[in-house]
């Protein structure tokens, strides 16, 4: 079934989006493949101010997704991926979206942009990292159309994961 897209806007992170992020992310289910529980609001604030650095050295961050109505949904956008271990310095999309909105499309509506946003600014491949059990966001990464490229166990916490890559 193809659906219409939710409209989702992206911005840069601001001070104030940490204080956002922290409350949209404070629930279980949110967090079940990032640790499975919230980060402290320090965690955040530190996000946020990196992202805004990415943005002004690459051209892209993990963006800021805010609804139709301004609110603040999750995030979604690129960095390097930040472990020792996996691709390393290869440049990871992903998002986080906050429990009430999911299944309305607005991770996929905001990905896809993502993907402009980081074709435009010299980038010519991406991967996803994905818990091998988060059966919504390999979704999403066969919607952008990625395709499986390696089945790894992450070091810390011995799960499971998938490396998904796409060509831009």
């Amino acid at each position: 079934m193809n659906r219409a897209l939710p409209v989702v806007r992206l911005r840069v992170p601001t001070d104030e989006d940490a204080v956002a992020w922290h409350r949209t992310f404070d629930d279980p289910d949110v967090m079940e493949f990032h640790g499975g529980r919230s980060a402290e609001l320090s965690v955040y604030e530190e996000l946020t101010a990196r992202q805004r650095r990415h943005d002004a050295e690459r051209g892209f961050c993990l963006w800021t997704m805010v609804d139709e109505s301004d609110r603040v949904v999750g995030f979604t956008g690129a960095q390097p991926w930040p472990q020792d271990w996996g691709p390393r310095g290869e440049i990871e999309i992903g998002w986080r979206l906050g429990r009430e909105h999911w299944g309305k499309g607005y991770v996929t509506a905001a990905a896809r942009q993502t993907l402009e946003r980081v074709r435009a600014a010299g980038v010519t491949e991406v991967v996803a990292m994905v818990n091998a059990r988060n059966t919504r966001s390999i979704a999403v990464t066969e919607r952008l159309g990625m395709r499986l490229a390696e089945v790894f166990t992450t070091p810390e916490s011995r799960q499971q994961g998938h490396c998904y890559r796409l060509k831009l």
